[in-house]
């Protein structure tokens, strides 16, 4: 589905698929991350197995999901400076009659309280709906996830239930809320 030229531009930011290129800005800003803010930001983190070549092989891995239309991966930049602030991706669940998508979004700590994740996860499922062409996007969130939860609000996201030991994570099965939007 999605072309690797595909891209979103808004005021301050590129929303697109990782390049080669990238390496320097992506292991810069993962590197420059502040301890961890909460539960769910997983802070500083060891790159140490993240040379260039491993960094060209992810980006390799990207296309080919992309290719074979199940996870799309994009980078978030901002425009005047080219500097790597998260990422967005999409996992498609079902396309025939459902055009269904699972969304992940996530923004460095360094970053945050810029507006910066709202103005990209807006820009994301815009291209979500007119390019992947995706008519359901949700985001799977833990229950106490509370910035994750209004920043899905902020956009549009509507709460639609709990889906009870539904990811596994942290060795055990966990209950999840479900928000959601439809193409307009």
């Amino acid at each position: 589905m999605q072309s690797f030229h595909d891209s979103i531009e808004t005021d301050r930011l590129i929303i697109r698929p990782y390049h080669n290129e990238d390496y320097v800005s992506w292991l810069t800003q993962f590197s420059n991350r502040m301890p961890s803010q909460h539960k769910y930001d997983d802070g500083k983190l060891n790159m140490d197995i993240c040379t260039k070549e491993w960094f060209e092989n992810l980006v390799d891995n990207h296309q080919q999901m992309a290719l074979e239309d199940k996870v799309y991966v994009f980078g978030i930049f901002r425009k005047e400076d080219q500097m790597h602030l998260g990422a967005v991706d999409f996992s498609t669940i079902m396309r025939d009659e459902f055009q269904w998508a699972r969304f992940g979004y996530t923004i460095h700590n360094q970053f945050w309280r810029n507006g910066y994740g709202k103005e990209a996860v807006q820009a994301a499922l815009a291209l979500a709906f007119e390019k992947l062409r995706y008519h359901r996007v949700e985001a799977h969130i833990n229950l106490d996830n509370t910035p994750s939860i209004k920043l899905a609000e902020s956009v549009g996201m509507t709460f639609e239930c709990i889906r009870k030991g539904f990811i596994y994570e942290a060795e055990e099965w966990t209950d999840h809320l479900v928000y959601f939007i439809n193409s307009r």
